[in-house]
């Protein structure tokens, strides 16, 4: 018992001083996060026990709940060409590129390719919600965009990798029922259960919430799915309730930012084996330049066919080009599976978490929209301003 106080006082400690961090030098927590349990994790080496593995994926799932939360129908609704354009080119330029790289350059085999390409196909929710949040974007036309746009491309990722390995047994049907019921009933149910438990100082709403969460997330796993998928969509039928019940999001962030989601960035920085980067560099390299060249090529051009404004139009293609929750869970879905082996998967791994820091650092770095350019996404001409 007394390791397991110990322990946790080193990983509270890493989410103090990252957060000490970001408020000194005014980059995302989350990626300062990611730094800190790499440096973390090839020096001392904090224990990673099931009850970091717990907090992390909870953390996870709360965080995927509240972006979906953020996809208001309105803003689905105005901004749907653009957000599932920019969706399916995000996931398919990188899957077919660094499917045909593992496979065709890298002499990987076909199901190790496949995995790879999957693996490289995702946006991370998790480090653009937090960086959304953050800045203030969540709250803006642009910001609301991106999260839709990252919602198509993840959700091409599952699809992917259920089609080419799920086993589509009883479990997984039962899944695909419970969830189809979960998201028909909850928009229905929601409103009136929050009306009347009317904010009650033993937070009966976030309760709930948190039942319905980690029950769809057993079925999900069960199913041979992920925890994170039905919590995505969860958020989104529920998007509109929530714009009336701001102050429960609040609550909510509040508690999952300061205690779930450092576990979650920490410890998949903490996995990242540097040795493994240097010994398979030239692999990293290889597959780092597959995902993010064939984002921008494919990503950016689209931006310029919807009359982008310059900024927006690079930092979305930034963002978009992020990978973390659905490419570590792919990579370790081939791991678990015998599909790819120990060393392929610490390259896919080291890639996923690179996507994550390298890009969002240049896309905040340079390129955040400020004042006015938050709300003007189009050029004015032939285009339109958002307000």
């Amino acid at each position: 018992m007394e390791q397991l106080w110990w322990d946790a006082s080193i990983w509270i400690g890493l989410a103090l001083i990252s957060s000490l961090i970001s408020l000194r030098i005014g980059i995302s927590v989350a990626l300062i996060e990611l730094i800190v349990g790499i440096a973390a994790g090839n020096t001392f080496h904090p224990q990673v026990g099931e009850w970091i593995n717990f907090l992390a994926s909870f953390g996870a799932i709360i965080l995927t709940f509240l972006a979906g939360a953020e996809l208001e129908s309105q803003t689905l609704k105005r901004f749907w060409k653009e957000s599932l354009a920019l969706g399916i080119i995000g996931f398919f330029a990188p899957f077919a590129l660094s499917w045909v790289a593992a496979q065709f350059f890298l002499g990987w085999n076909l199901r190790a390719a496949q995995i790879a390409g999957i693996a490289m196909s995702t946006t991370s929710v998790a480090v653009v919600y937090a960086v959304m949040v953050e800045t203030g974007l969540n709250e803006t036309p642009i910001g609301k965009l991106i999260l839709a746009a990252c919602f198509v491309d993840d959700l091409g990722t599952v699809i992917a990798l259920g089609l080419f390995f799920a086993s589509f047994g009883v479990w997984f049907w039962l899944f695909i029922v419970v969830t189809a019921l979960a998201l028909f009933c909850l928009p229905k149910f929601t409103p009136y259960y929050l009306k009347a438990v009317n904010a009650h100082p033993s937070e009966p709403e976030v309760k709930y919430l948190y039942l319905v969460l980690l029950g769809l997330a057993y079925v999900a796993i069960k199913g041979g799915s992920e925890g994170v998928l039905p919590a995505y969509l969860v958020g989104m039928v529920l998007a509109d309730t929530f714009l009336a019940n701001k102050e429960l999001i609040k609550r909510m962030r509040a508690t999952t930012f300061a205690l779930l989601t450092p576990f979650y960035f920490l410890k998949a920085g903490s996995l990242v084996d540097l040795r493994a980067v240097v010994t398979g560099f030239g692999l990293v390299v290889v597959f780092f330049l597959a995902k993010t060249v064939s984002k921008f090529l494919g990503l950016y051009p689209a931006g310029l066919v919807f009359r982008f404004t310059r900024k927006i139009n690079l930092y979305t293609t930034l963002m978009m080009s992020t990978g973390l929750t659905f490419g570590t869970i792919s990579a370790l879905y081939g791991l678990t599976h015998g599909i790819i082996n120990r060393e392929q998967y610490s390259v896919l791994v080291v890639v996923v978490i690179l996507t994550a820091i390298v890009p969002t650092l240049i896309a905040q770095g340079f390129f955040e929209p400020k004042g006015s350019e938050r709300q003007t996404l189009f050029k004015a001409q032939g285009g339109h301003k958002s307000v």
